[in-house]
């Protein structure tokens, strides 16, 4: 098993990148900019006994994700998909939020996953498997936080379902996973690090969820533990 992961190297792609080396898939991990966590990730994983290759790709620019791809098919065949990479840049109301965070925020979390995502099936030749990585913000909105990003993510869902229906019958599986509030790097690096314990209180089970929660859904909906599973988005936030 070979398995891009876009954005990983932190956060929910890391602890997904090392769940599935525990599980024996070779993993290519994408990176933006943080190239120090990705190699960390990276050593952590190949500590498994699995290959793991770290390439730099902006997931908006079509040439970068062509290169990443074909950096995997130098290390093998492509079977997995994690269409990890995201984030949300800026917490505030949508008026206030600056129109180059929300182009940026869109391009990054829909035009990156729909790009990742095209190529992904060009090269998953003998069927496979691709989840999406969502948000819960896509079905709850996300006011007076980042309405941006919550609308790029309900994009993702609908990318989620189409390309389900499109890709079915070549033995391709594609689902998605909506986190809710987990406790990452995304939060500080929109400028409010303390985001979730502020929050903790509104979510249903009484805490916030951790990447490997996450990544263990991943995990799950990659495997061939559920083979008549596609076109579904899988929440994992807490009852929200």
């Amino acid at each position: 098993m070979l398995t891009v992961i876009t954005g990983g190297g932190r956060g929910i792609g890391a602890a997904t990148a090392l769940r599935l080396a525990r599980d024996g898939h070779d993993l290519v991990l994408s990176y933006a900019a943080d190239r120090d966590a990705a190699e960390a990730t990276a050593a952590t994983a190949r500590a498994n006994g699995v290959g793991v290759e770290v390439v730099r790709a902006d997931v908006t620019d079509p040439d970068q994700v062509d290169a990443l791809f074909d950096a995997a098919a130098g290390v093998g065949r492509v079977t997995g998909l994690v269409n990890n990479a995201g984030s949300t840049l800026h917490l505030g109301d949508l008026a206030d939020t600056p129109v180059e965070v929300v182009r940026r925020v869109i391009d990054v979390n829909l035009t990156g996953a729909v790009l990742v995502a095209r190529r992904a099936v060009r090269d998953l030749t003998d069927g496979g498997a691709i989840v999406n990585v969502s948000s819960a913000a896509a079905t709850l909105g996300a006011p007076h936080e980042y309405v941006h990003y919550a609308a790029a993510k309900a994009g993702v869902d609908a990318l989620t379902v189409g390309l389900a229906q499109e890709v079915a019958a070549r033995g391709i599986r594609v689902n998605g996973v909506a986190p809710g509030i987990v406790r990452t790097g995304i939060h500080a690096a929109a400028g409010d690090p303390g985001r979730p314990d502020r929050v903790a209180g509104a979510v249903p089970v009484g805490r916030v969820g951790e990447p490997e929660e996450v990544a263990a859904a991943i995990a799950w909906l990659l495997s061939d533990a559920c083979p008549y599973a596609t076109g579904a988005t899988l929440r994992v936030a807490g009852g929200r």
